[in-house]
């Protein structure tokens, strides 16, 4: 399962947890034939790489049950991809030539004689099918159905402390099925639980911040408190507003009209409309108007225990809010998937598509790519991939937590960021100064040293790492073709010689010390429920920020789709488009004091007062240039206006 990136707000990292993409196959590139199964086409990645003799615990009883997909590779996947590099790309002749949600699926889509075949062969194989899409077949059956239709045995294996379900050899298909198959979900039942239909639970409980504050940057200097890096330095800000991040990320005149945005996440927030509606008035953000806010939402909600579905509503609320506040004229569609599970995140995902619901998404969930599984990364690409072709550009969060070091024990990247088709967003800590005049900003990462009890100093000042930007270089996907010549080959070569996907691609405001402020109506001690505001950060909240930059830029180029960015990104590399961040823009250090409240809520239980150092991001550094916590920067008073057709 995934798990949302909003709950970095009072000093936890909410972890990111769910499987994706990887190596050829987030190229867009089919599998080969395999040589040792004649007669079939293998199925690459569909055994999971802990799916090993030694965990090996014995076939799986013939009648266990099986819920699985079989995503269509449809006519042309080679050619599905090449066309969505060339649209993308503004070195080629068919820049921009985007397709409509129908010709793309003529074109790339499977052919009915393709569903036809892909269906007898199931049901001949003794499995039921149960749904039916262009994306996909999705079947039900028992073990020895499975295991018949997909050429392999079901064992089941060790996984840590627990036992999970998967394919003792690779899954493979037909041949006489002449590839229509791109692969198959679902023979590995890890970490997937039997789901039931349940109702959304009520708000989480209230989280407040305790003053004292800042206005803007600098604007309240903690003069009693003790000295960091040789000075007074300033109390957090209370939450910056739309009017100072679209200042400082120079939106100008430009409302994002016309542009239509999307949001995906797990689950939806009851609340929504009249959260995003009472924000907007007090904040002189623009009113909403009839239908600029909808929701897209499934009939019924699965595992909402299991994925804290009440810990999503939050995460709505914000990516809303920022994208309205940034770019007040673009209209938002909400796709509320059913779970935090692959399947039901793809499905919101391949609404958008299908219906061409919106030119730019927003996504702020994610998982460690150790998770990631080849299978489910061809059925993401694939949706990605369809979209760039149609002019829809993903923009995903790069995580929360470095370089994962701290959170896993491993250096790593998070997913679906890591993919070849989205674009990565990293995340920064921002000054915003008085008269709303951009300051400066630094990436994000944050080391955080207490108070002492004497209130002299700080303890072990600076502290220890809390969290940060996600960033680094992907162990599985190659370098894509935009980053050669932009990031440098210590970080591109880092994991292989010959190169490999680094992430992330832009960055914009991350840090909650210098977050951005939300409303949204929580559950108090109590028991009522009311509308409460909040500092909030993470790159749950850079990537809403560049998609609604996105929307301004979208605006000023008369409305014409950017599409898949990254191309083009990197194309405006080195210029002045570009706040070029850096960990010690200053040269003196950095850092804020923050006081919360022990108990989340009120001074009842005490306060807690540290001071937190800002540009300090695990292992991960921002310099001059490219680096793996911003990418090329963050968007500058010109790039809105770069992006107008020429």
């Amino acid at each position: 399962m995934r798990s949302n990136r909003a709950k970095v707000r009072a000093g936890v990292s909410m972890a990111a947890t769910l499987p994706l993409l990887a190596g050829a196959l987030a190229l867009g590139i089919p599998a080969a034939h395999a040589a040792d199964n004649p007669g079939r086409d293998t199925l690459a990645g569909t055994r999971p790489a802990w799916a090993t003799a030694r965990a090996d615990k014995g076939a799986t009883p013939n009648s266990a049950q099986v819920s699985a997909r079989v995503y269509l590779a449809g006519r042309d996947a080679a050619g599905l991809a090449a066309y969505a590099k060339a649209v993308s790309d503004p070195s080629s002749p068919a820049y921009g030539r985007y397709l409509s949600a129908r010709q793309a699926q003529q074109r790339f889509g499977a052919t009915k004689a393709q569903v036809a075949a892909v269906t007898s062969w199931l049901r001949a194989s003794g499995l039921k099918v149960t749904a039916v899409t262009r994306h996909y077949v999705a079947v039900t059956g028992d073990v020895a159905a499975a295991e018949k239709a997909f050429g392999t045995q079901l064992h089941n294996y060790a996984k840590g402390s627990k036992t999970y379900r998967a394919p003792s050899r690779t899954a493979s298909a037909p041949d006489s099925l002449k590839g229509a198959v791109l692969t198959v979900t679902g023979l590995d039942n890890a970490p997937h639980k039997a789901s039931h239909k349940d109702q959304l639970p009520p708000p989480d409980a209230v989280f407040r911040n305790s003053g004292p504050f800042s206005s803007y940057y600098g604007s309240n200097i903690a003069t009693t408190l003790p000295d960091a890096y040789g000075t007074k330095v300033p109390y957090t800000v209370k939450g910056y507003t739309g009017r100072q991040l679209r200042a400082a990320y120079g939106a100008g005149k430009h409302t994002g009209k016309g542009v239509r945005v999307a949001i995906t996440d797990a689950y939806a927030s009851p609340t929504i409309a009249f959260d995003a509606a009472t924000y907007a008035k007090k904040h002189g953000d623009a009113a909403y108007t009839t239908g600029q806010l909808r929701q897209v939402l499934p009939k019924n909600y699965t595992k909402t225990q299991e994925c804290g579905a009440a810990g999503w509503y939050g995460e709505e609320t914000l990516d809303v809010e920022a994208v309205h506040a940034v770019a007040p004229g673009a209209s938002i569609t909400y796709v509320g998937a059913a779970s935090c599970y692959d399947d039901d995140l793809l499905d919101s995902l391949g609404k958008i598509v299908d219906g061409h619901l919106a030119d730019i998404v927003s996504n702020s969930w994610g998982d460690i790519e150790a998770n990631q599984t080849p299978d489910l990364a061809a059925a993401y690409d694939q949706v990605f991939q369809f979209g760039a072709v149609q002019g829809i550009g993903f923009y995903f969060s790069s995580g929360d937590n470095g370089d994962e070091v701290a959170n896993t024990g491993t250096k790593q990247v998070d997913t679906p960021a890591n993919s070849a088709w989205v674009t990565a967003v990293g995340g920064t800590s921002l000054a915003v100064g008085e008269h709303n005049r951009y300051l400066w900003e630094t990436g994000w990462g944050t080391e955080r040293a207490s108070l002492s009890d004497d209130g002299k100093t700080w303890k072990d000042f600076p502290g220890s790492f809390i969290y940060g930007a996600g960033g680094g270089t992907s162990s599985t996907v190659a370098e894509p073709f935009y980053q050669k010549g932009v990031v440098p080959d210590s970080l591109a070569k880092a994991n292989s010689a010959d190169g490999n996907r680094v992430v992330p691609d832009i960055a914009a405001i991350a840090d909650p010390n210098t977050g951005f402020r939300v409303g949204q109506t929580q559950t108090f001690p109590d028991g009522s429920q009311q509308y409460s505001e909040y500092r909030i950060g993470g790159t749950s909240l850079a990537a809403p920020v560049i998609a609604a930059v996105q929307a301004l830029a979208q605006e000023a180029r008369g409305g014409k789709a950017i599409g898949f960015a990254n191309p083009a990104i990197y194309a405006k590399f080195g210029s002045k488009v570009y706040h070029d961040v850096t960990d010690n823009p200053t040269g003196s250090g950095l850092a804020v004091v923050r006081v919360d409240f022990a108990n989340g809520f009120d001074a009842a239980d005490g306060l807690f007062t540290s001071v937190r150092s800002l540009g300090k991001d695990s292992s991960l550094k921002a310099v001059k240039g490219y680096d793996d916590v911003t990418g090329v920067g963050s968007p500058a008073p010109g790039y809105v206006g770069s992006w107008r057709r020429r």
